[in-house]
């Protein structure tokens, strides 16, 4: 433990809390962001910040939304431990007295333990699938349509897999925090060799982490174009600081109605430039 210029040894202060106004403490405690004596320590600080931020986002597009009298749908995929879906409750659905929230997470103990916070917190208008992204769409527990689409750090291809879900469902808005994804960067490494050959272009991912990180890249924009194709306006922006989380890439999409053919040929384009034709039927078959 430091000490102070007299060699007394001081006490730790605890971190500035910094809570959005109306936010359940009891809550924070249950997801166990804050201690029991209502600190927080600095892992939890940087997970709550992030979630936050995301908040701001997702808040604002909540709004814009068309007065119902049964309120906006949200679905969150990948959910976890449902941080990003009990603050959401918390600070937006529970004031409104209206709406539902869908929680999707394969890992049944995390779904048991949502359920049971939402039942003791009384957010009766929450819901919890164990499931697969992919599976959801067709589950008969989830309405036809959704206002908003989330998810947050859905690993591999289950980001692919919340957007076709937002595509069957007709969602207003997609916002998807990319995670990983193997898929495409896999098939560069396996035309490798051949690319080499064909393109200096291939000097891009010829390096195992440039291979990965390319593939990261590629996968996005990919994503973005895909989008912009079917008739959503997209954004790409930042999350929070490169200090909170290495994975920080935002995707906002806004359906308008307004297909873009070019952004399916330059989809298209792209695909061949790279030798990755295959992935067109698997994940971009509605273009």
């Amino acid at each position: 433990m430091a000490k102070n210029k007299s060699g007394v040894a001081n006490t730790p202060k605890p971190l500035d809390l910094d809570l959005r106004p109306g936010q359940s403490i009891e809550l924070l405690k249950a997801l166990h962001i804050l201690t029991r004596e209502g600190k927080i320590n600095q892992d939890s600080r940087r997970k709550l910040k992030q979630v936050y931020h995301l908040y701001q986002f997702i808040e604002k597009l909540l709004q814009e939304l068309p007065s119902s009298d049964l309120g906006p749908t949200l679905a969150d995929h990948g959910a976890g431990k449902s941080y990003l879906g009990f603050i959401l409750y918390d600070l937006f659905f529970k004031p409104l007295g209206k709406g539902e929230i869908y929680g999707i997470e394969t890992r049944s103990e995390l779904v048991a333990a949502s359920q049971a916070l939402a039942q003791r917190l009384g957010f009766d208008r929450m819901h919890f699938l164990n499931t697969s992204v992919a599976e959801s769409a067709n589950s008969q527990s989830l309405p036809d349509q959704f206002d908003v689409v989330t998810a947050l750090h859905a690993c591999d291809t289950a980001t692919d897999d919340a957007i076709d879900f937002g595509l069957q469902k007709h969602a207003r808005y997609m916002v998807l925090v990319p995670c990983c994804q193997a898929e495409l960067a896999a098939s560069l490494r396996q035309n490798k060799v051949f690319d080499l050959k064909r393109t200096p272009l291939a000097e891009l991912w010829r390096h195992p982490l440039h291979t990965r990180e390319m593939g990261s890249q590629l996968t996005n924009v990919l994503r973005c174009l895909y989008l912009e194709a079917l008739g959503y306006q997209v954004t790409v922006t930042e999350l929070v600081g490169w200090e909170h989380s290495m994975k920080n890439e935002l995707i906002i999409a806004k359906y308008t109605g307004q297909k873009k053919q070019s952004a399916a040929d330059r989809l298209k384009a792209l695909l061949t430039e790279f030798g990755l034709e295959a992935l067109l039927k698997i994940r971009f078959s509605r273009i």
